[in-house]
């Protein structure tokens, strides 16, 4: 919220002053949010997310974040000789998106997925290897270079046609709908 707050008051041109006077904060208090050293209230919330015309979410997601840099020598992998992942990075605000590198062997059976919630997809490269991934209903077999998105709110799954195979597999999930914000009786 600090990083935000101060971003959207400087888009806007606004002074520390102006901002506090708009949302009927105190400058010091308008301070404190900025520098992320206070503890902002709902309605604290409320009155800059009104004095900034954006909705209380944008001030309260990650916009802009900093770069994030996970190297090889820091990785983890979990699962098994079989079928192995490795979590890239994962974001949550606006939606829920979360990167993964899968490792397959073949011989192994499928990973068949169940259902993600809806509105999920699912974005998949293939770096080496062939794969056969998608819908239990609508597979597609896949070379290194290609790439599918498809539902990730149907049973999916992942099977290795050669050796071996790595994917690099994107999931993304729509965010929670918010309910709309209740109008304050002053107004």
């Amino acid at each position: 919220m600090a990083r935000n707050t101060r971003r959207f008051r400087e888009e806007r041109g606004l002074s520390m002053g102006e901002l506090a006077r708009r949302a009927g904060l105190s400058k010091q208090t308008l301070s404190k949010v900025e520098q992320g050293t206070g503890n902002p209230t709902v309605e604290t919330l409320a009155l800059l997310s009104t004095a900034l015309d954006v909705s209380p979410r944008r001030l309260l997601t990650e916009w802009g974040t900093p770069v994030f840099v996970q190297r090889q020598t820091d990785d983890v992998w979990t699962g098994t000789a079989d079928h192995a992942e490795r979590l890239l990075d994962q974001l949550y605000g606006s939606g829920y998106v979360r990167n993964q590198v899968l490792r397959f062997r073949r011989g192994a059976a499928p990973v068949v997925a169940a259902p993600h919630p809806t509105g999920a997809l699912l974005h998949l490269y293939v770096i080496t290897g062939r794969v056969r991934t998608g819908p239990l209903r609508d597979p597609v077999d896949l070379a290194a270079g290609d790439f599918v998105r498809f539902p990730g709110d149907v049973p999916h799954q992942h099977l290795c046609l050669t050796e071996r195979a790595v994917v690099h597999l994107v999931t993304t999930l729509p965010g929670v709908p918010q309910f709309e914000p209740v109008p304050h009786p002053s107004s």
